[in-house]
C-alpha cells in the first residue's frame, strides 16, 4: 500500500541544512529542481507516545553505535548539542544543524521495527 514516508524538517537556513545532511551527514540525495535536494533516508518506523500535553511528532536518526557515529561526525565538523543520555530503551544525543536547530541521534537498546 505505502512505498515509504517523507519526512519535512522546517529550516530557517534550508541551504545550508541541505548541505549539512548532504556532506556531514553523508544521506544520498536526487535534485528535485534548483537545488531543492531530497534525501533518501534509513530504514524508517513509526511509535505512538501517549501524552497529556499538545500532540506533537519527533524526528530522530537512529544508529547501531552511538559512539561511532558521534566520531565519524565530529571528524566531519559537526556540534554536539546535549550529552548523551542513557535510558534502560536508549541512547539519546543530538547535534547542531547549521540553521541552529538540533537533530536528534538515537541508539534503540530495544528490539527495532525496521529489520522486519
Amino acid at each position: 500500500m505505502f512505498t515509504g514516508s517523507h519526512v519535512i524538517l522546517y529550516s530557517q537556513d534550508a541551504e545550508a541544512d541541505r548541505a549539512f545532511l548532504r556532506d556531514v551527514i553523508g544521506f544520498p540525495h536526487v535534485d528535485a529542481g534548483g537545488g531543492w535536494l531530497i534525501f533518501k533516508l534509513p530504514p524508517a518506523e513509526v511509535a505512538v507516545h501517549p501524552t497529556d500535553g499538545e500532540p506533537k511528532h519527533e524526528f530522530y536518526l537512529m544508529c547501531d553505535d552511538l559512539d561511532a557515529t558521534l566520531a565519524r561526525l565530529g571528524e566531519r565538523g559537526a556540534e554536539v548539542t546535549r550529552p548523551v543520555a542513557e535510558a534502560p530503551w536508549g541512547r539519546l544525543t543530538a547535534v547542531r544543524l547549521p540553521s541552529g536547530a538540533e537533530l536528534p541521534l538515537y541508539q534503540p537498546l530495544h528490539p527495532v521495527a525496521h529489520d522486519l
